[in-house]
């Protein structure tokens, strides 16, 4: 674990502004981007005034030491007084254990809206004179990267095939119910990219998504993996796949094979054939959804009070897919508080993101995957003064390296998957970021 500057004593003030336009608009270039936002809502901030960066399989307990320390030495004027005011850290975790680059960020600037009302948060050391307040950074141009030319990253599509391949051979053969396998695609622009026109992009396309940014990774992530306020723990569990143009036999039993339709792809334009339907009456959509909703379950009921689990998925749309969603919720035993990152490190990774069971799943996609992930399929979001906040799984999401993006994409696999299918919904997946690359 590193920490730079150490834990300082710092001076917070919040305070209410006027804010007409769009967050991301406010975003300054080239001072560290940094997002979470849904709608229209949520928290952007630029500059940098405390770093933790971590790895191995203690990150999270050593980011929450670390955040309770800072925490501990805080100046703290808070006007506002909601759910991101105040101090925050945005936050960025690996998805593997032996994996560098996991941080929280502190800002030196926060500028957040929720509902009618936006405010204003800056942070800088304490001891000094009290600062005036700023006003808003004036707009500067978003800059896009120009022409785009792709190719292969360190798991192409003909071996991801492969890997898939074998991935279900293993699961027939009983070692595991199911493993997450992903690969990667590089986008190479004519300039340095702009992670601000990715976020617009993004936020344009996916509005029910979090979009978001953190130490050059930028997404838009439709699952939630945790909410913590007031004692409340929500999460969104996402897993189970289709996209416009592809068909599958329903086969909610699963009783017999149900992989592609016999009959080929529906055309994408093909609006009599029901896309949710299709999804909700997959069996092995349904597995592999039920996977992931009894591992985040499973590790959530021992450090809650309660737990509400819905007893069927519904289906969430989006423009460029259709996922199986459970909504979870539960509260905190207020005799056993437990904090955000001890709720995160006990759920890290859940079926959604590694498989089933979780050990054996992980060490395959160690094995076989052949890439390091970094920070894809990690969590990220951001982390409040109170004790709450909020964390996503970096899905939907490019690393951003000067001209280029490394886009990733994966897919939940099991023991019937057909890996020419799971390209493709990787493929699907993939389009929203290289849309608003290019939009």
């Amino acid at each position: 674990m590193t920490a730079a500057p150490a834990t300082t004593a710092l001076r917070v003030r919040t305070q209410p502004i006027r804010l007409t336009g769009p967050l991301l608009d406010v975003l300054p270039a080239d001072s560290g981007v940094l997002s979470w936002v849904r709608g229209g809502e949520g928290i952007v901030g630029w500059g940098e005034v405390a770093r933790f960066t971590g790895t191995g399989p203690d990150r999270f307990a050593d980011a929450d030491r670390w955040w309770q320390e800072l925490r501990a030495g805080l100046d703290v004027r808070d006007d506002v007084g909601l759910p991101g005011t105040g101090a925050v850290a945005f936050a960025s975790f690996t998805f593997a254990d032996d994996s560098p680059g996991s941080v929280l960020v502190v800002p030196r600037v926060v500028v957040g809206r929720r509902g009618s009302r936006a405010w204003m948060t800056e942070i800088v050391p304490a001891g000094g004179p009290e600062p005036a307040p700023s006003a808003l950074p004036a707009a500067s141009p978003v800059r896009p990267g120009g022409r785009l030319r792709y190719s292969d990253g360190r798991v192409s599509p003909s071996r991801y095939r492969t890997v898939v391949a074998e991935a279900a051979r293993r699961m027939r053969a009983g070692e595991l119910g199911k493993a997450v396998l992903a690969h990667d695609v590089v986008a190479h622009a004519e300039t340095p990219l702009d992670p601000r026109f990715l976020l617009h992009g993004l936020s344009r396309g996916y509005p029910t998504c979090w979009s978001y940014a953190v130490d050059g990774l930028v997404g838009a992530t439709p699952e939630l993996l945790l909410r913590l306020r007031d004692g409340l723990v929500e999460s969104r569990v996402l897993a189970g796949t289709i996209w416009p143009g592809e068909r599958r036999r329903p086969n909610p039993d699963g009783a017999a094979p149900d992989g592609p339709d016999p009959n080929g792809p529906a055309p994408a334009d093909d609006s009599a054939y029901d896309l949710g339907g299709a999804l909700f009456g997959s069996g092995k959509d349904r597995r592999e959804h039920a996977y992931a909703v009894d591992s985040l379950a499973a590790s959530l009921r021992p450090l809650l009070r309660e737990l509400e689990v819905p007893s069927a998925p519904r289906v969430l749309t989006l423009p460029n897919v259709s996922h199986l969603a459970s909504d979870v919720r539960g509260h905190l035993d207020p005799g056993r508080p437990v904090s955000l990152l001890g709720l995160l490190g006990a759920v890290h990774p859940t079926a959604a993101v590694g498989g089933t069971p979780t050990d054996t799943a992980t060490a395959l996609i160690s094995e076989i995957e052949g890439m390091d992930r970094g920070r894809y399929a990690g969590p990220v979001g951001y982390l409040d003064a109170h004790g709450g906040g909020e964390l996503g799984i970096a899905l939907r999401c490019a690393e951003l390296d000067g001209p280029t993006a490394r886009l990733f994409a994966g897919c939940g696999i099991v023991a019937d998957s057909d890996p020419d299918v799971e390209v493709r919904e990787a493929a699907a997946k993939m389009r929203a970021v290289r849309e608003a690359l290019q939009s």
